[in-house]
């Protein structure tokens, strides 16, 4: 039997003979499944072609885990660094026993999470390679788990995974999109965001979408709605899920970047578009 990993989200599928038909996460409106159809991948032959993890420090208390070359849509996942444990955030979809050694090596990992379906990526696999620590999923979006197992556990609204490391639903991309919301080593608060809120090159604007590779919008009303859930929560920094970041005033930000958004799609700038005929 074969642990499948879809080529284009990398997000596994479970022991079978041979690879489903499709990969419902990739047929999704949301995501793609590329003009050469549906293709499967393992974790072994990833490794025999030469992909590799690395880590590198992001801030005091968080490191990026990142696959060389990259896997599937290529996120950059965040090991949250705490006394207590450390948390996985936006698992990537390879892992061998080299990332896991340099894994281990800086806390090893006591629970998992993701932003959305999109990022589910190897969980089980890192799961299991960590002694069986919980997987949360939102409930909102349990239905979308592929690689069913024990370790997996549903939440609704918020829960703390860990002392000082609270995932929070707001909704938008996929109706469990969640953040992470961490105390941060200076206190000042930070945001884990994965492309619920993700982030321009500029590190101060960010965006929200129902899907990023299809560039089809959210409405005005739910950008209102996530980013009322955003603000509400204490934070300096945020970071997504492919490197980018606000470095500070991160919630100003957001607040500007929402208003921005509800602007356009609510008409309030169709006169610099050259398309009004008044």
């Amino acid at each position: 039997m074969t642990d499948w990993s879809c080529r284009t989200c990398a997000v596994e599928y479970p022991d079978t003979a041979e690879p489903p038909a499709s990969c419902p996460v990739c047929s999704d409106d949301r995501q793609y499944v590329r003009p050469e159809g549906q293709r499967w991948t393992t974790l072994d032959e990833l490794r025999d072609a030469g992909h590799r993890g690395r880590l590198e420090e992001v801030e005091p208390g968080l490191t990026g885990v990142c696959v060389e070359p990259s896997v599937g849509i290529g996120q950059r996942a965040l090991l949250v660094r705490t006394p207590a444990g450390n948390l996985l955030w936006d698992p990537v979809g390879y892992l061998d026993d080299d990332l896991a050694a340099e894994v281990e090596a800086v806390g090893g990992v006591a629970a998992i999470a993701s932003s959305h379906p999109h990022m589910f990526g190897a969980q089980v696999a890192w799961s299991r390679r960590f002694g069986g620590v919980p997987v949360w999923v939102a409930a909102a979006d349990r239905s979308w788990v592929q690689r069913e197992d024990p370790v997996i556990r549903s939440w609704e609204d918020s829960v703390e995974v860990l002392p000082g490391v609270r995932l929070v639903r707001i909704g938008g991309h996929f109706p469990g999109s969640a953040v992470a919301h961490l105390t941060g080593e200076d206190g000042r608060g930070v945001l884990l965001t994965g492309d619920t809120v993700a982030c321009t090159p500029d590190e101060q604007w960010v965006s929200f979408l129902r899907s990023y590779p299809n560039k089809v919008p959210l409405s005005a009303a739910v950008v209102d709605v996530v980013a009322g859930r955003v603000l509400a929560l204490d934070f300096d920094r945020l970071y997504d899920n492919v490197g980018g970041r606000v470095a500070a005033d991160a919630a100003e930000w957001v607040r500007r970047s929402a208003a921005r958004y509800v602007g356009w799609v609510g008409g309030e700038f169709d006169h610099l578009t050259g398309t009004t005929t008044s």
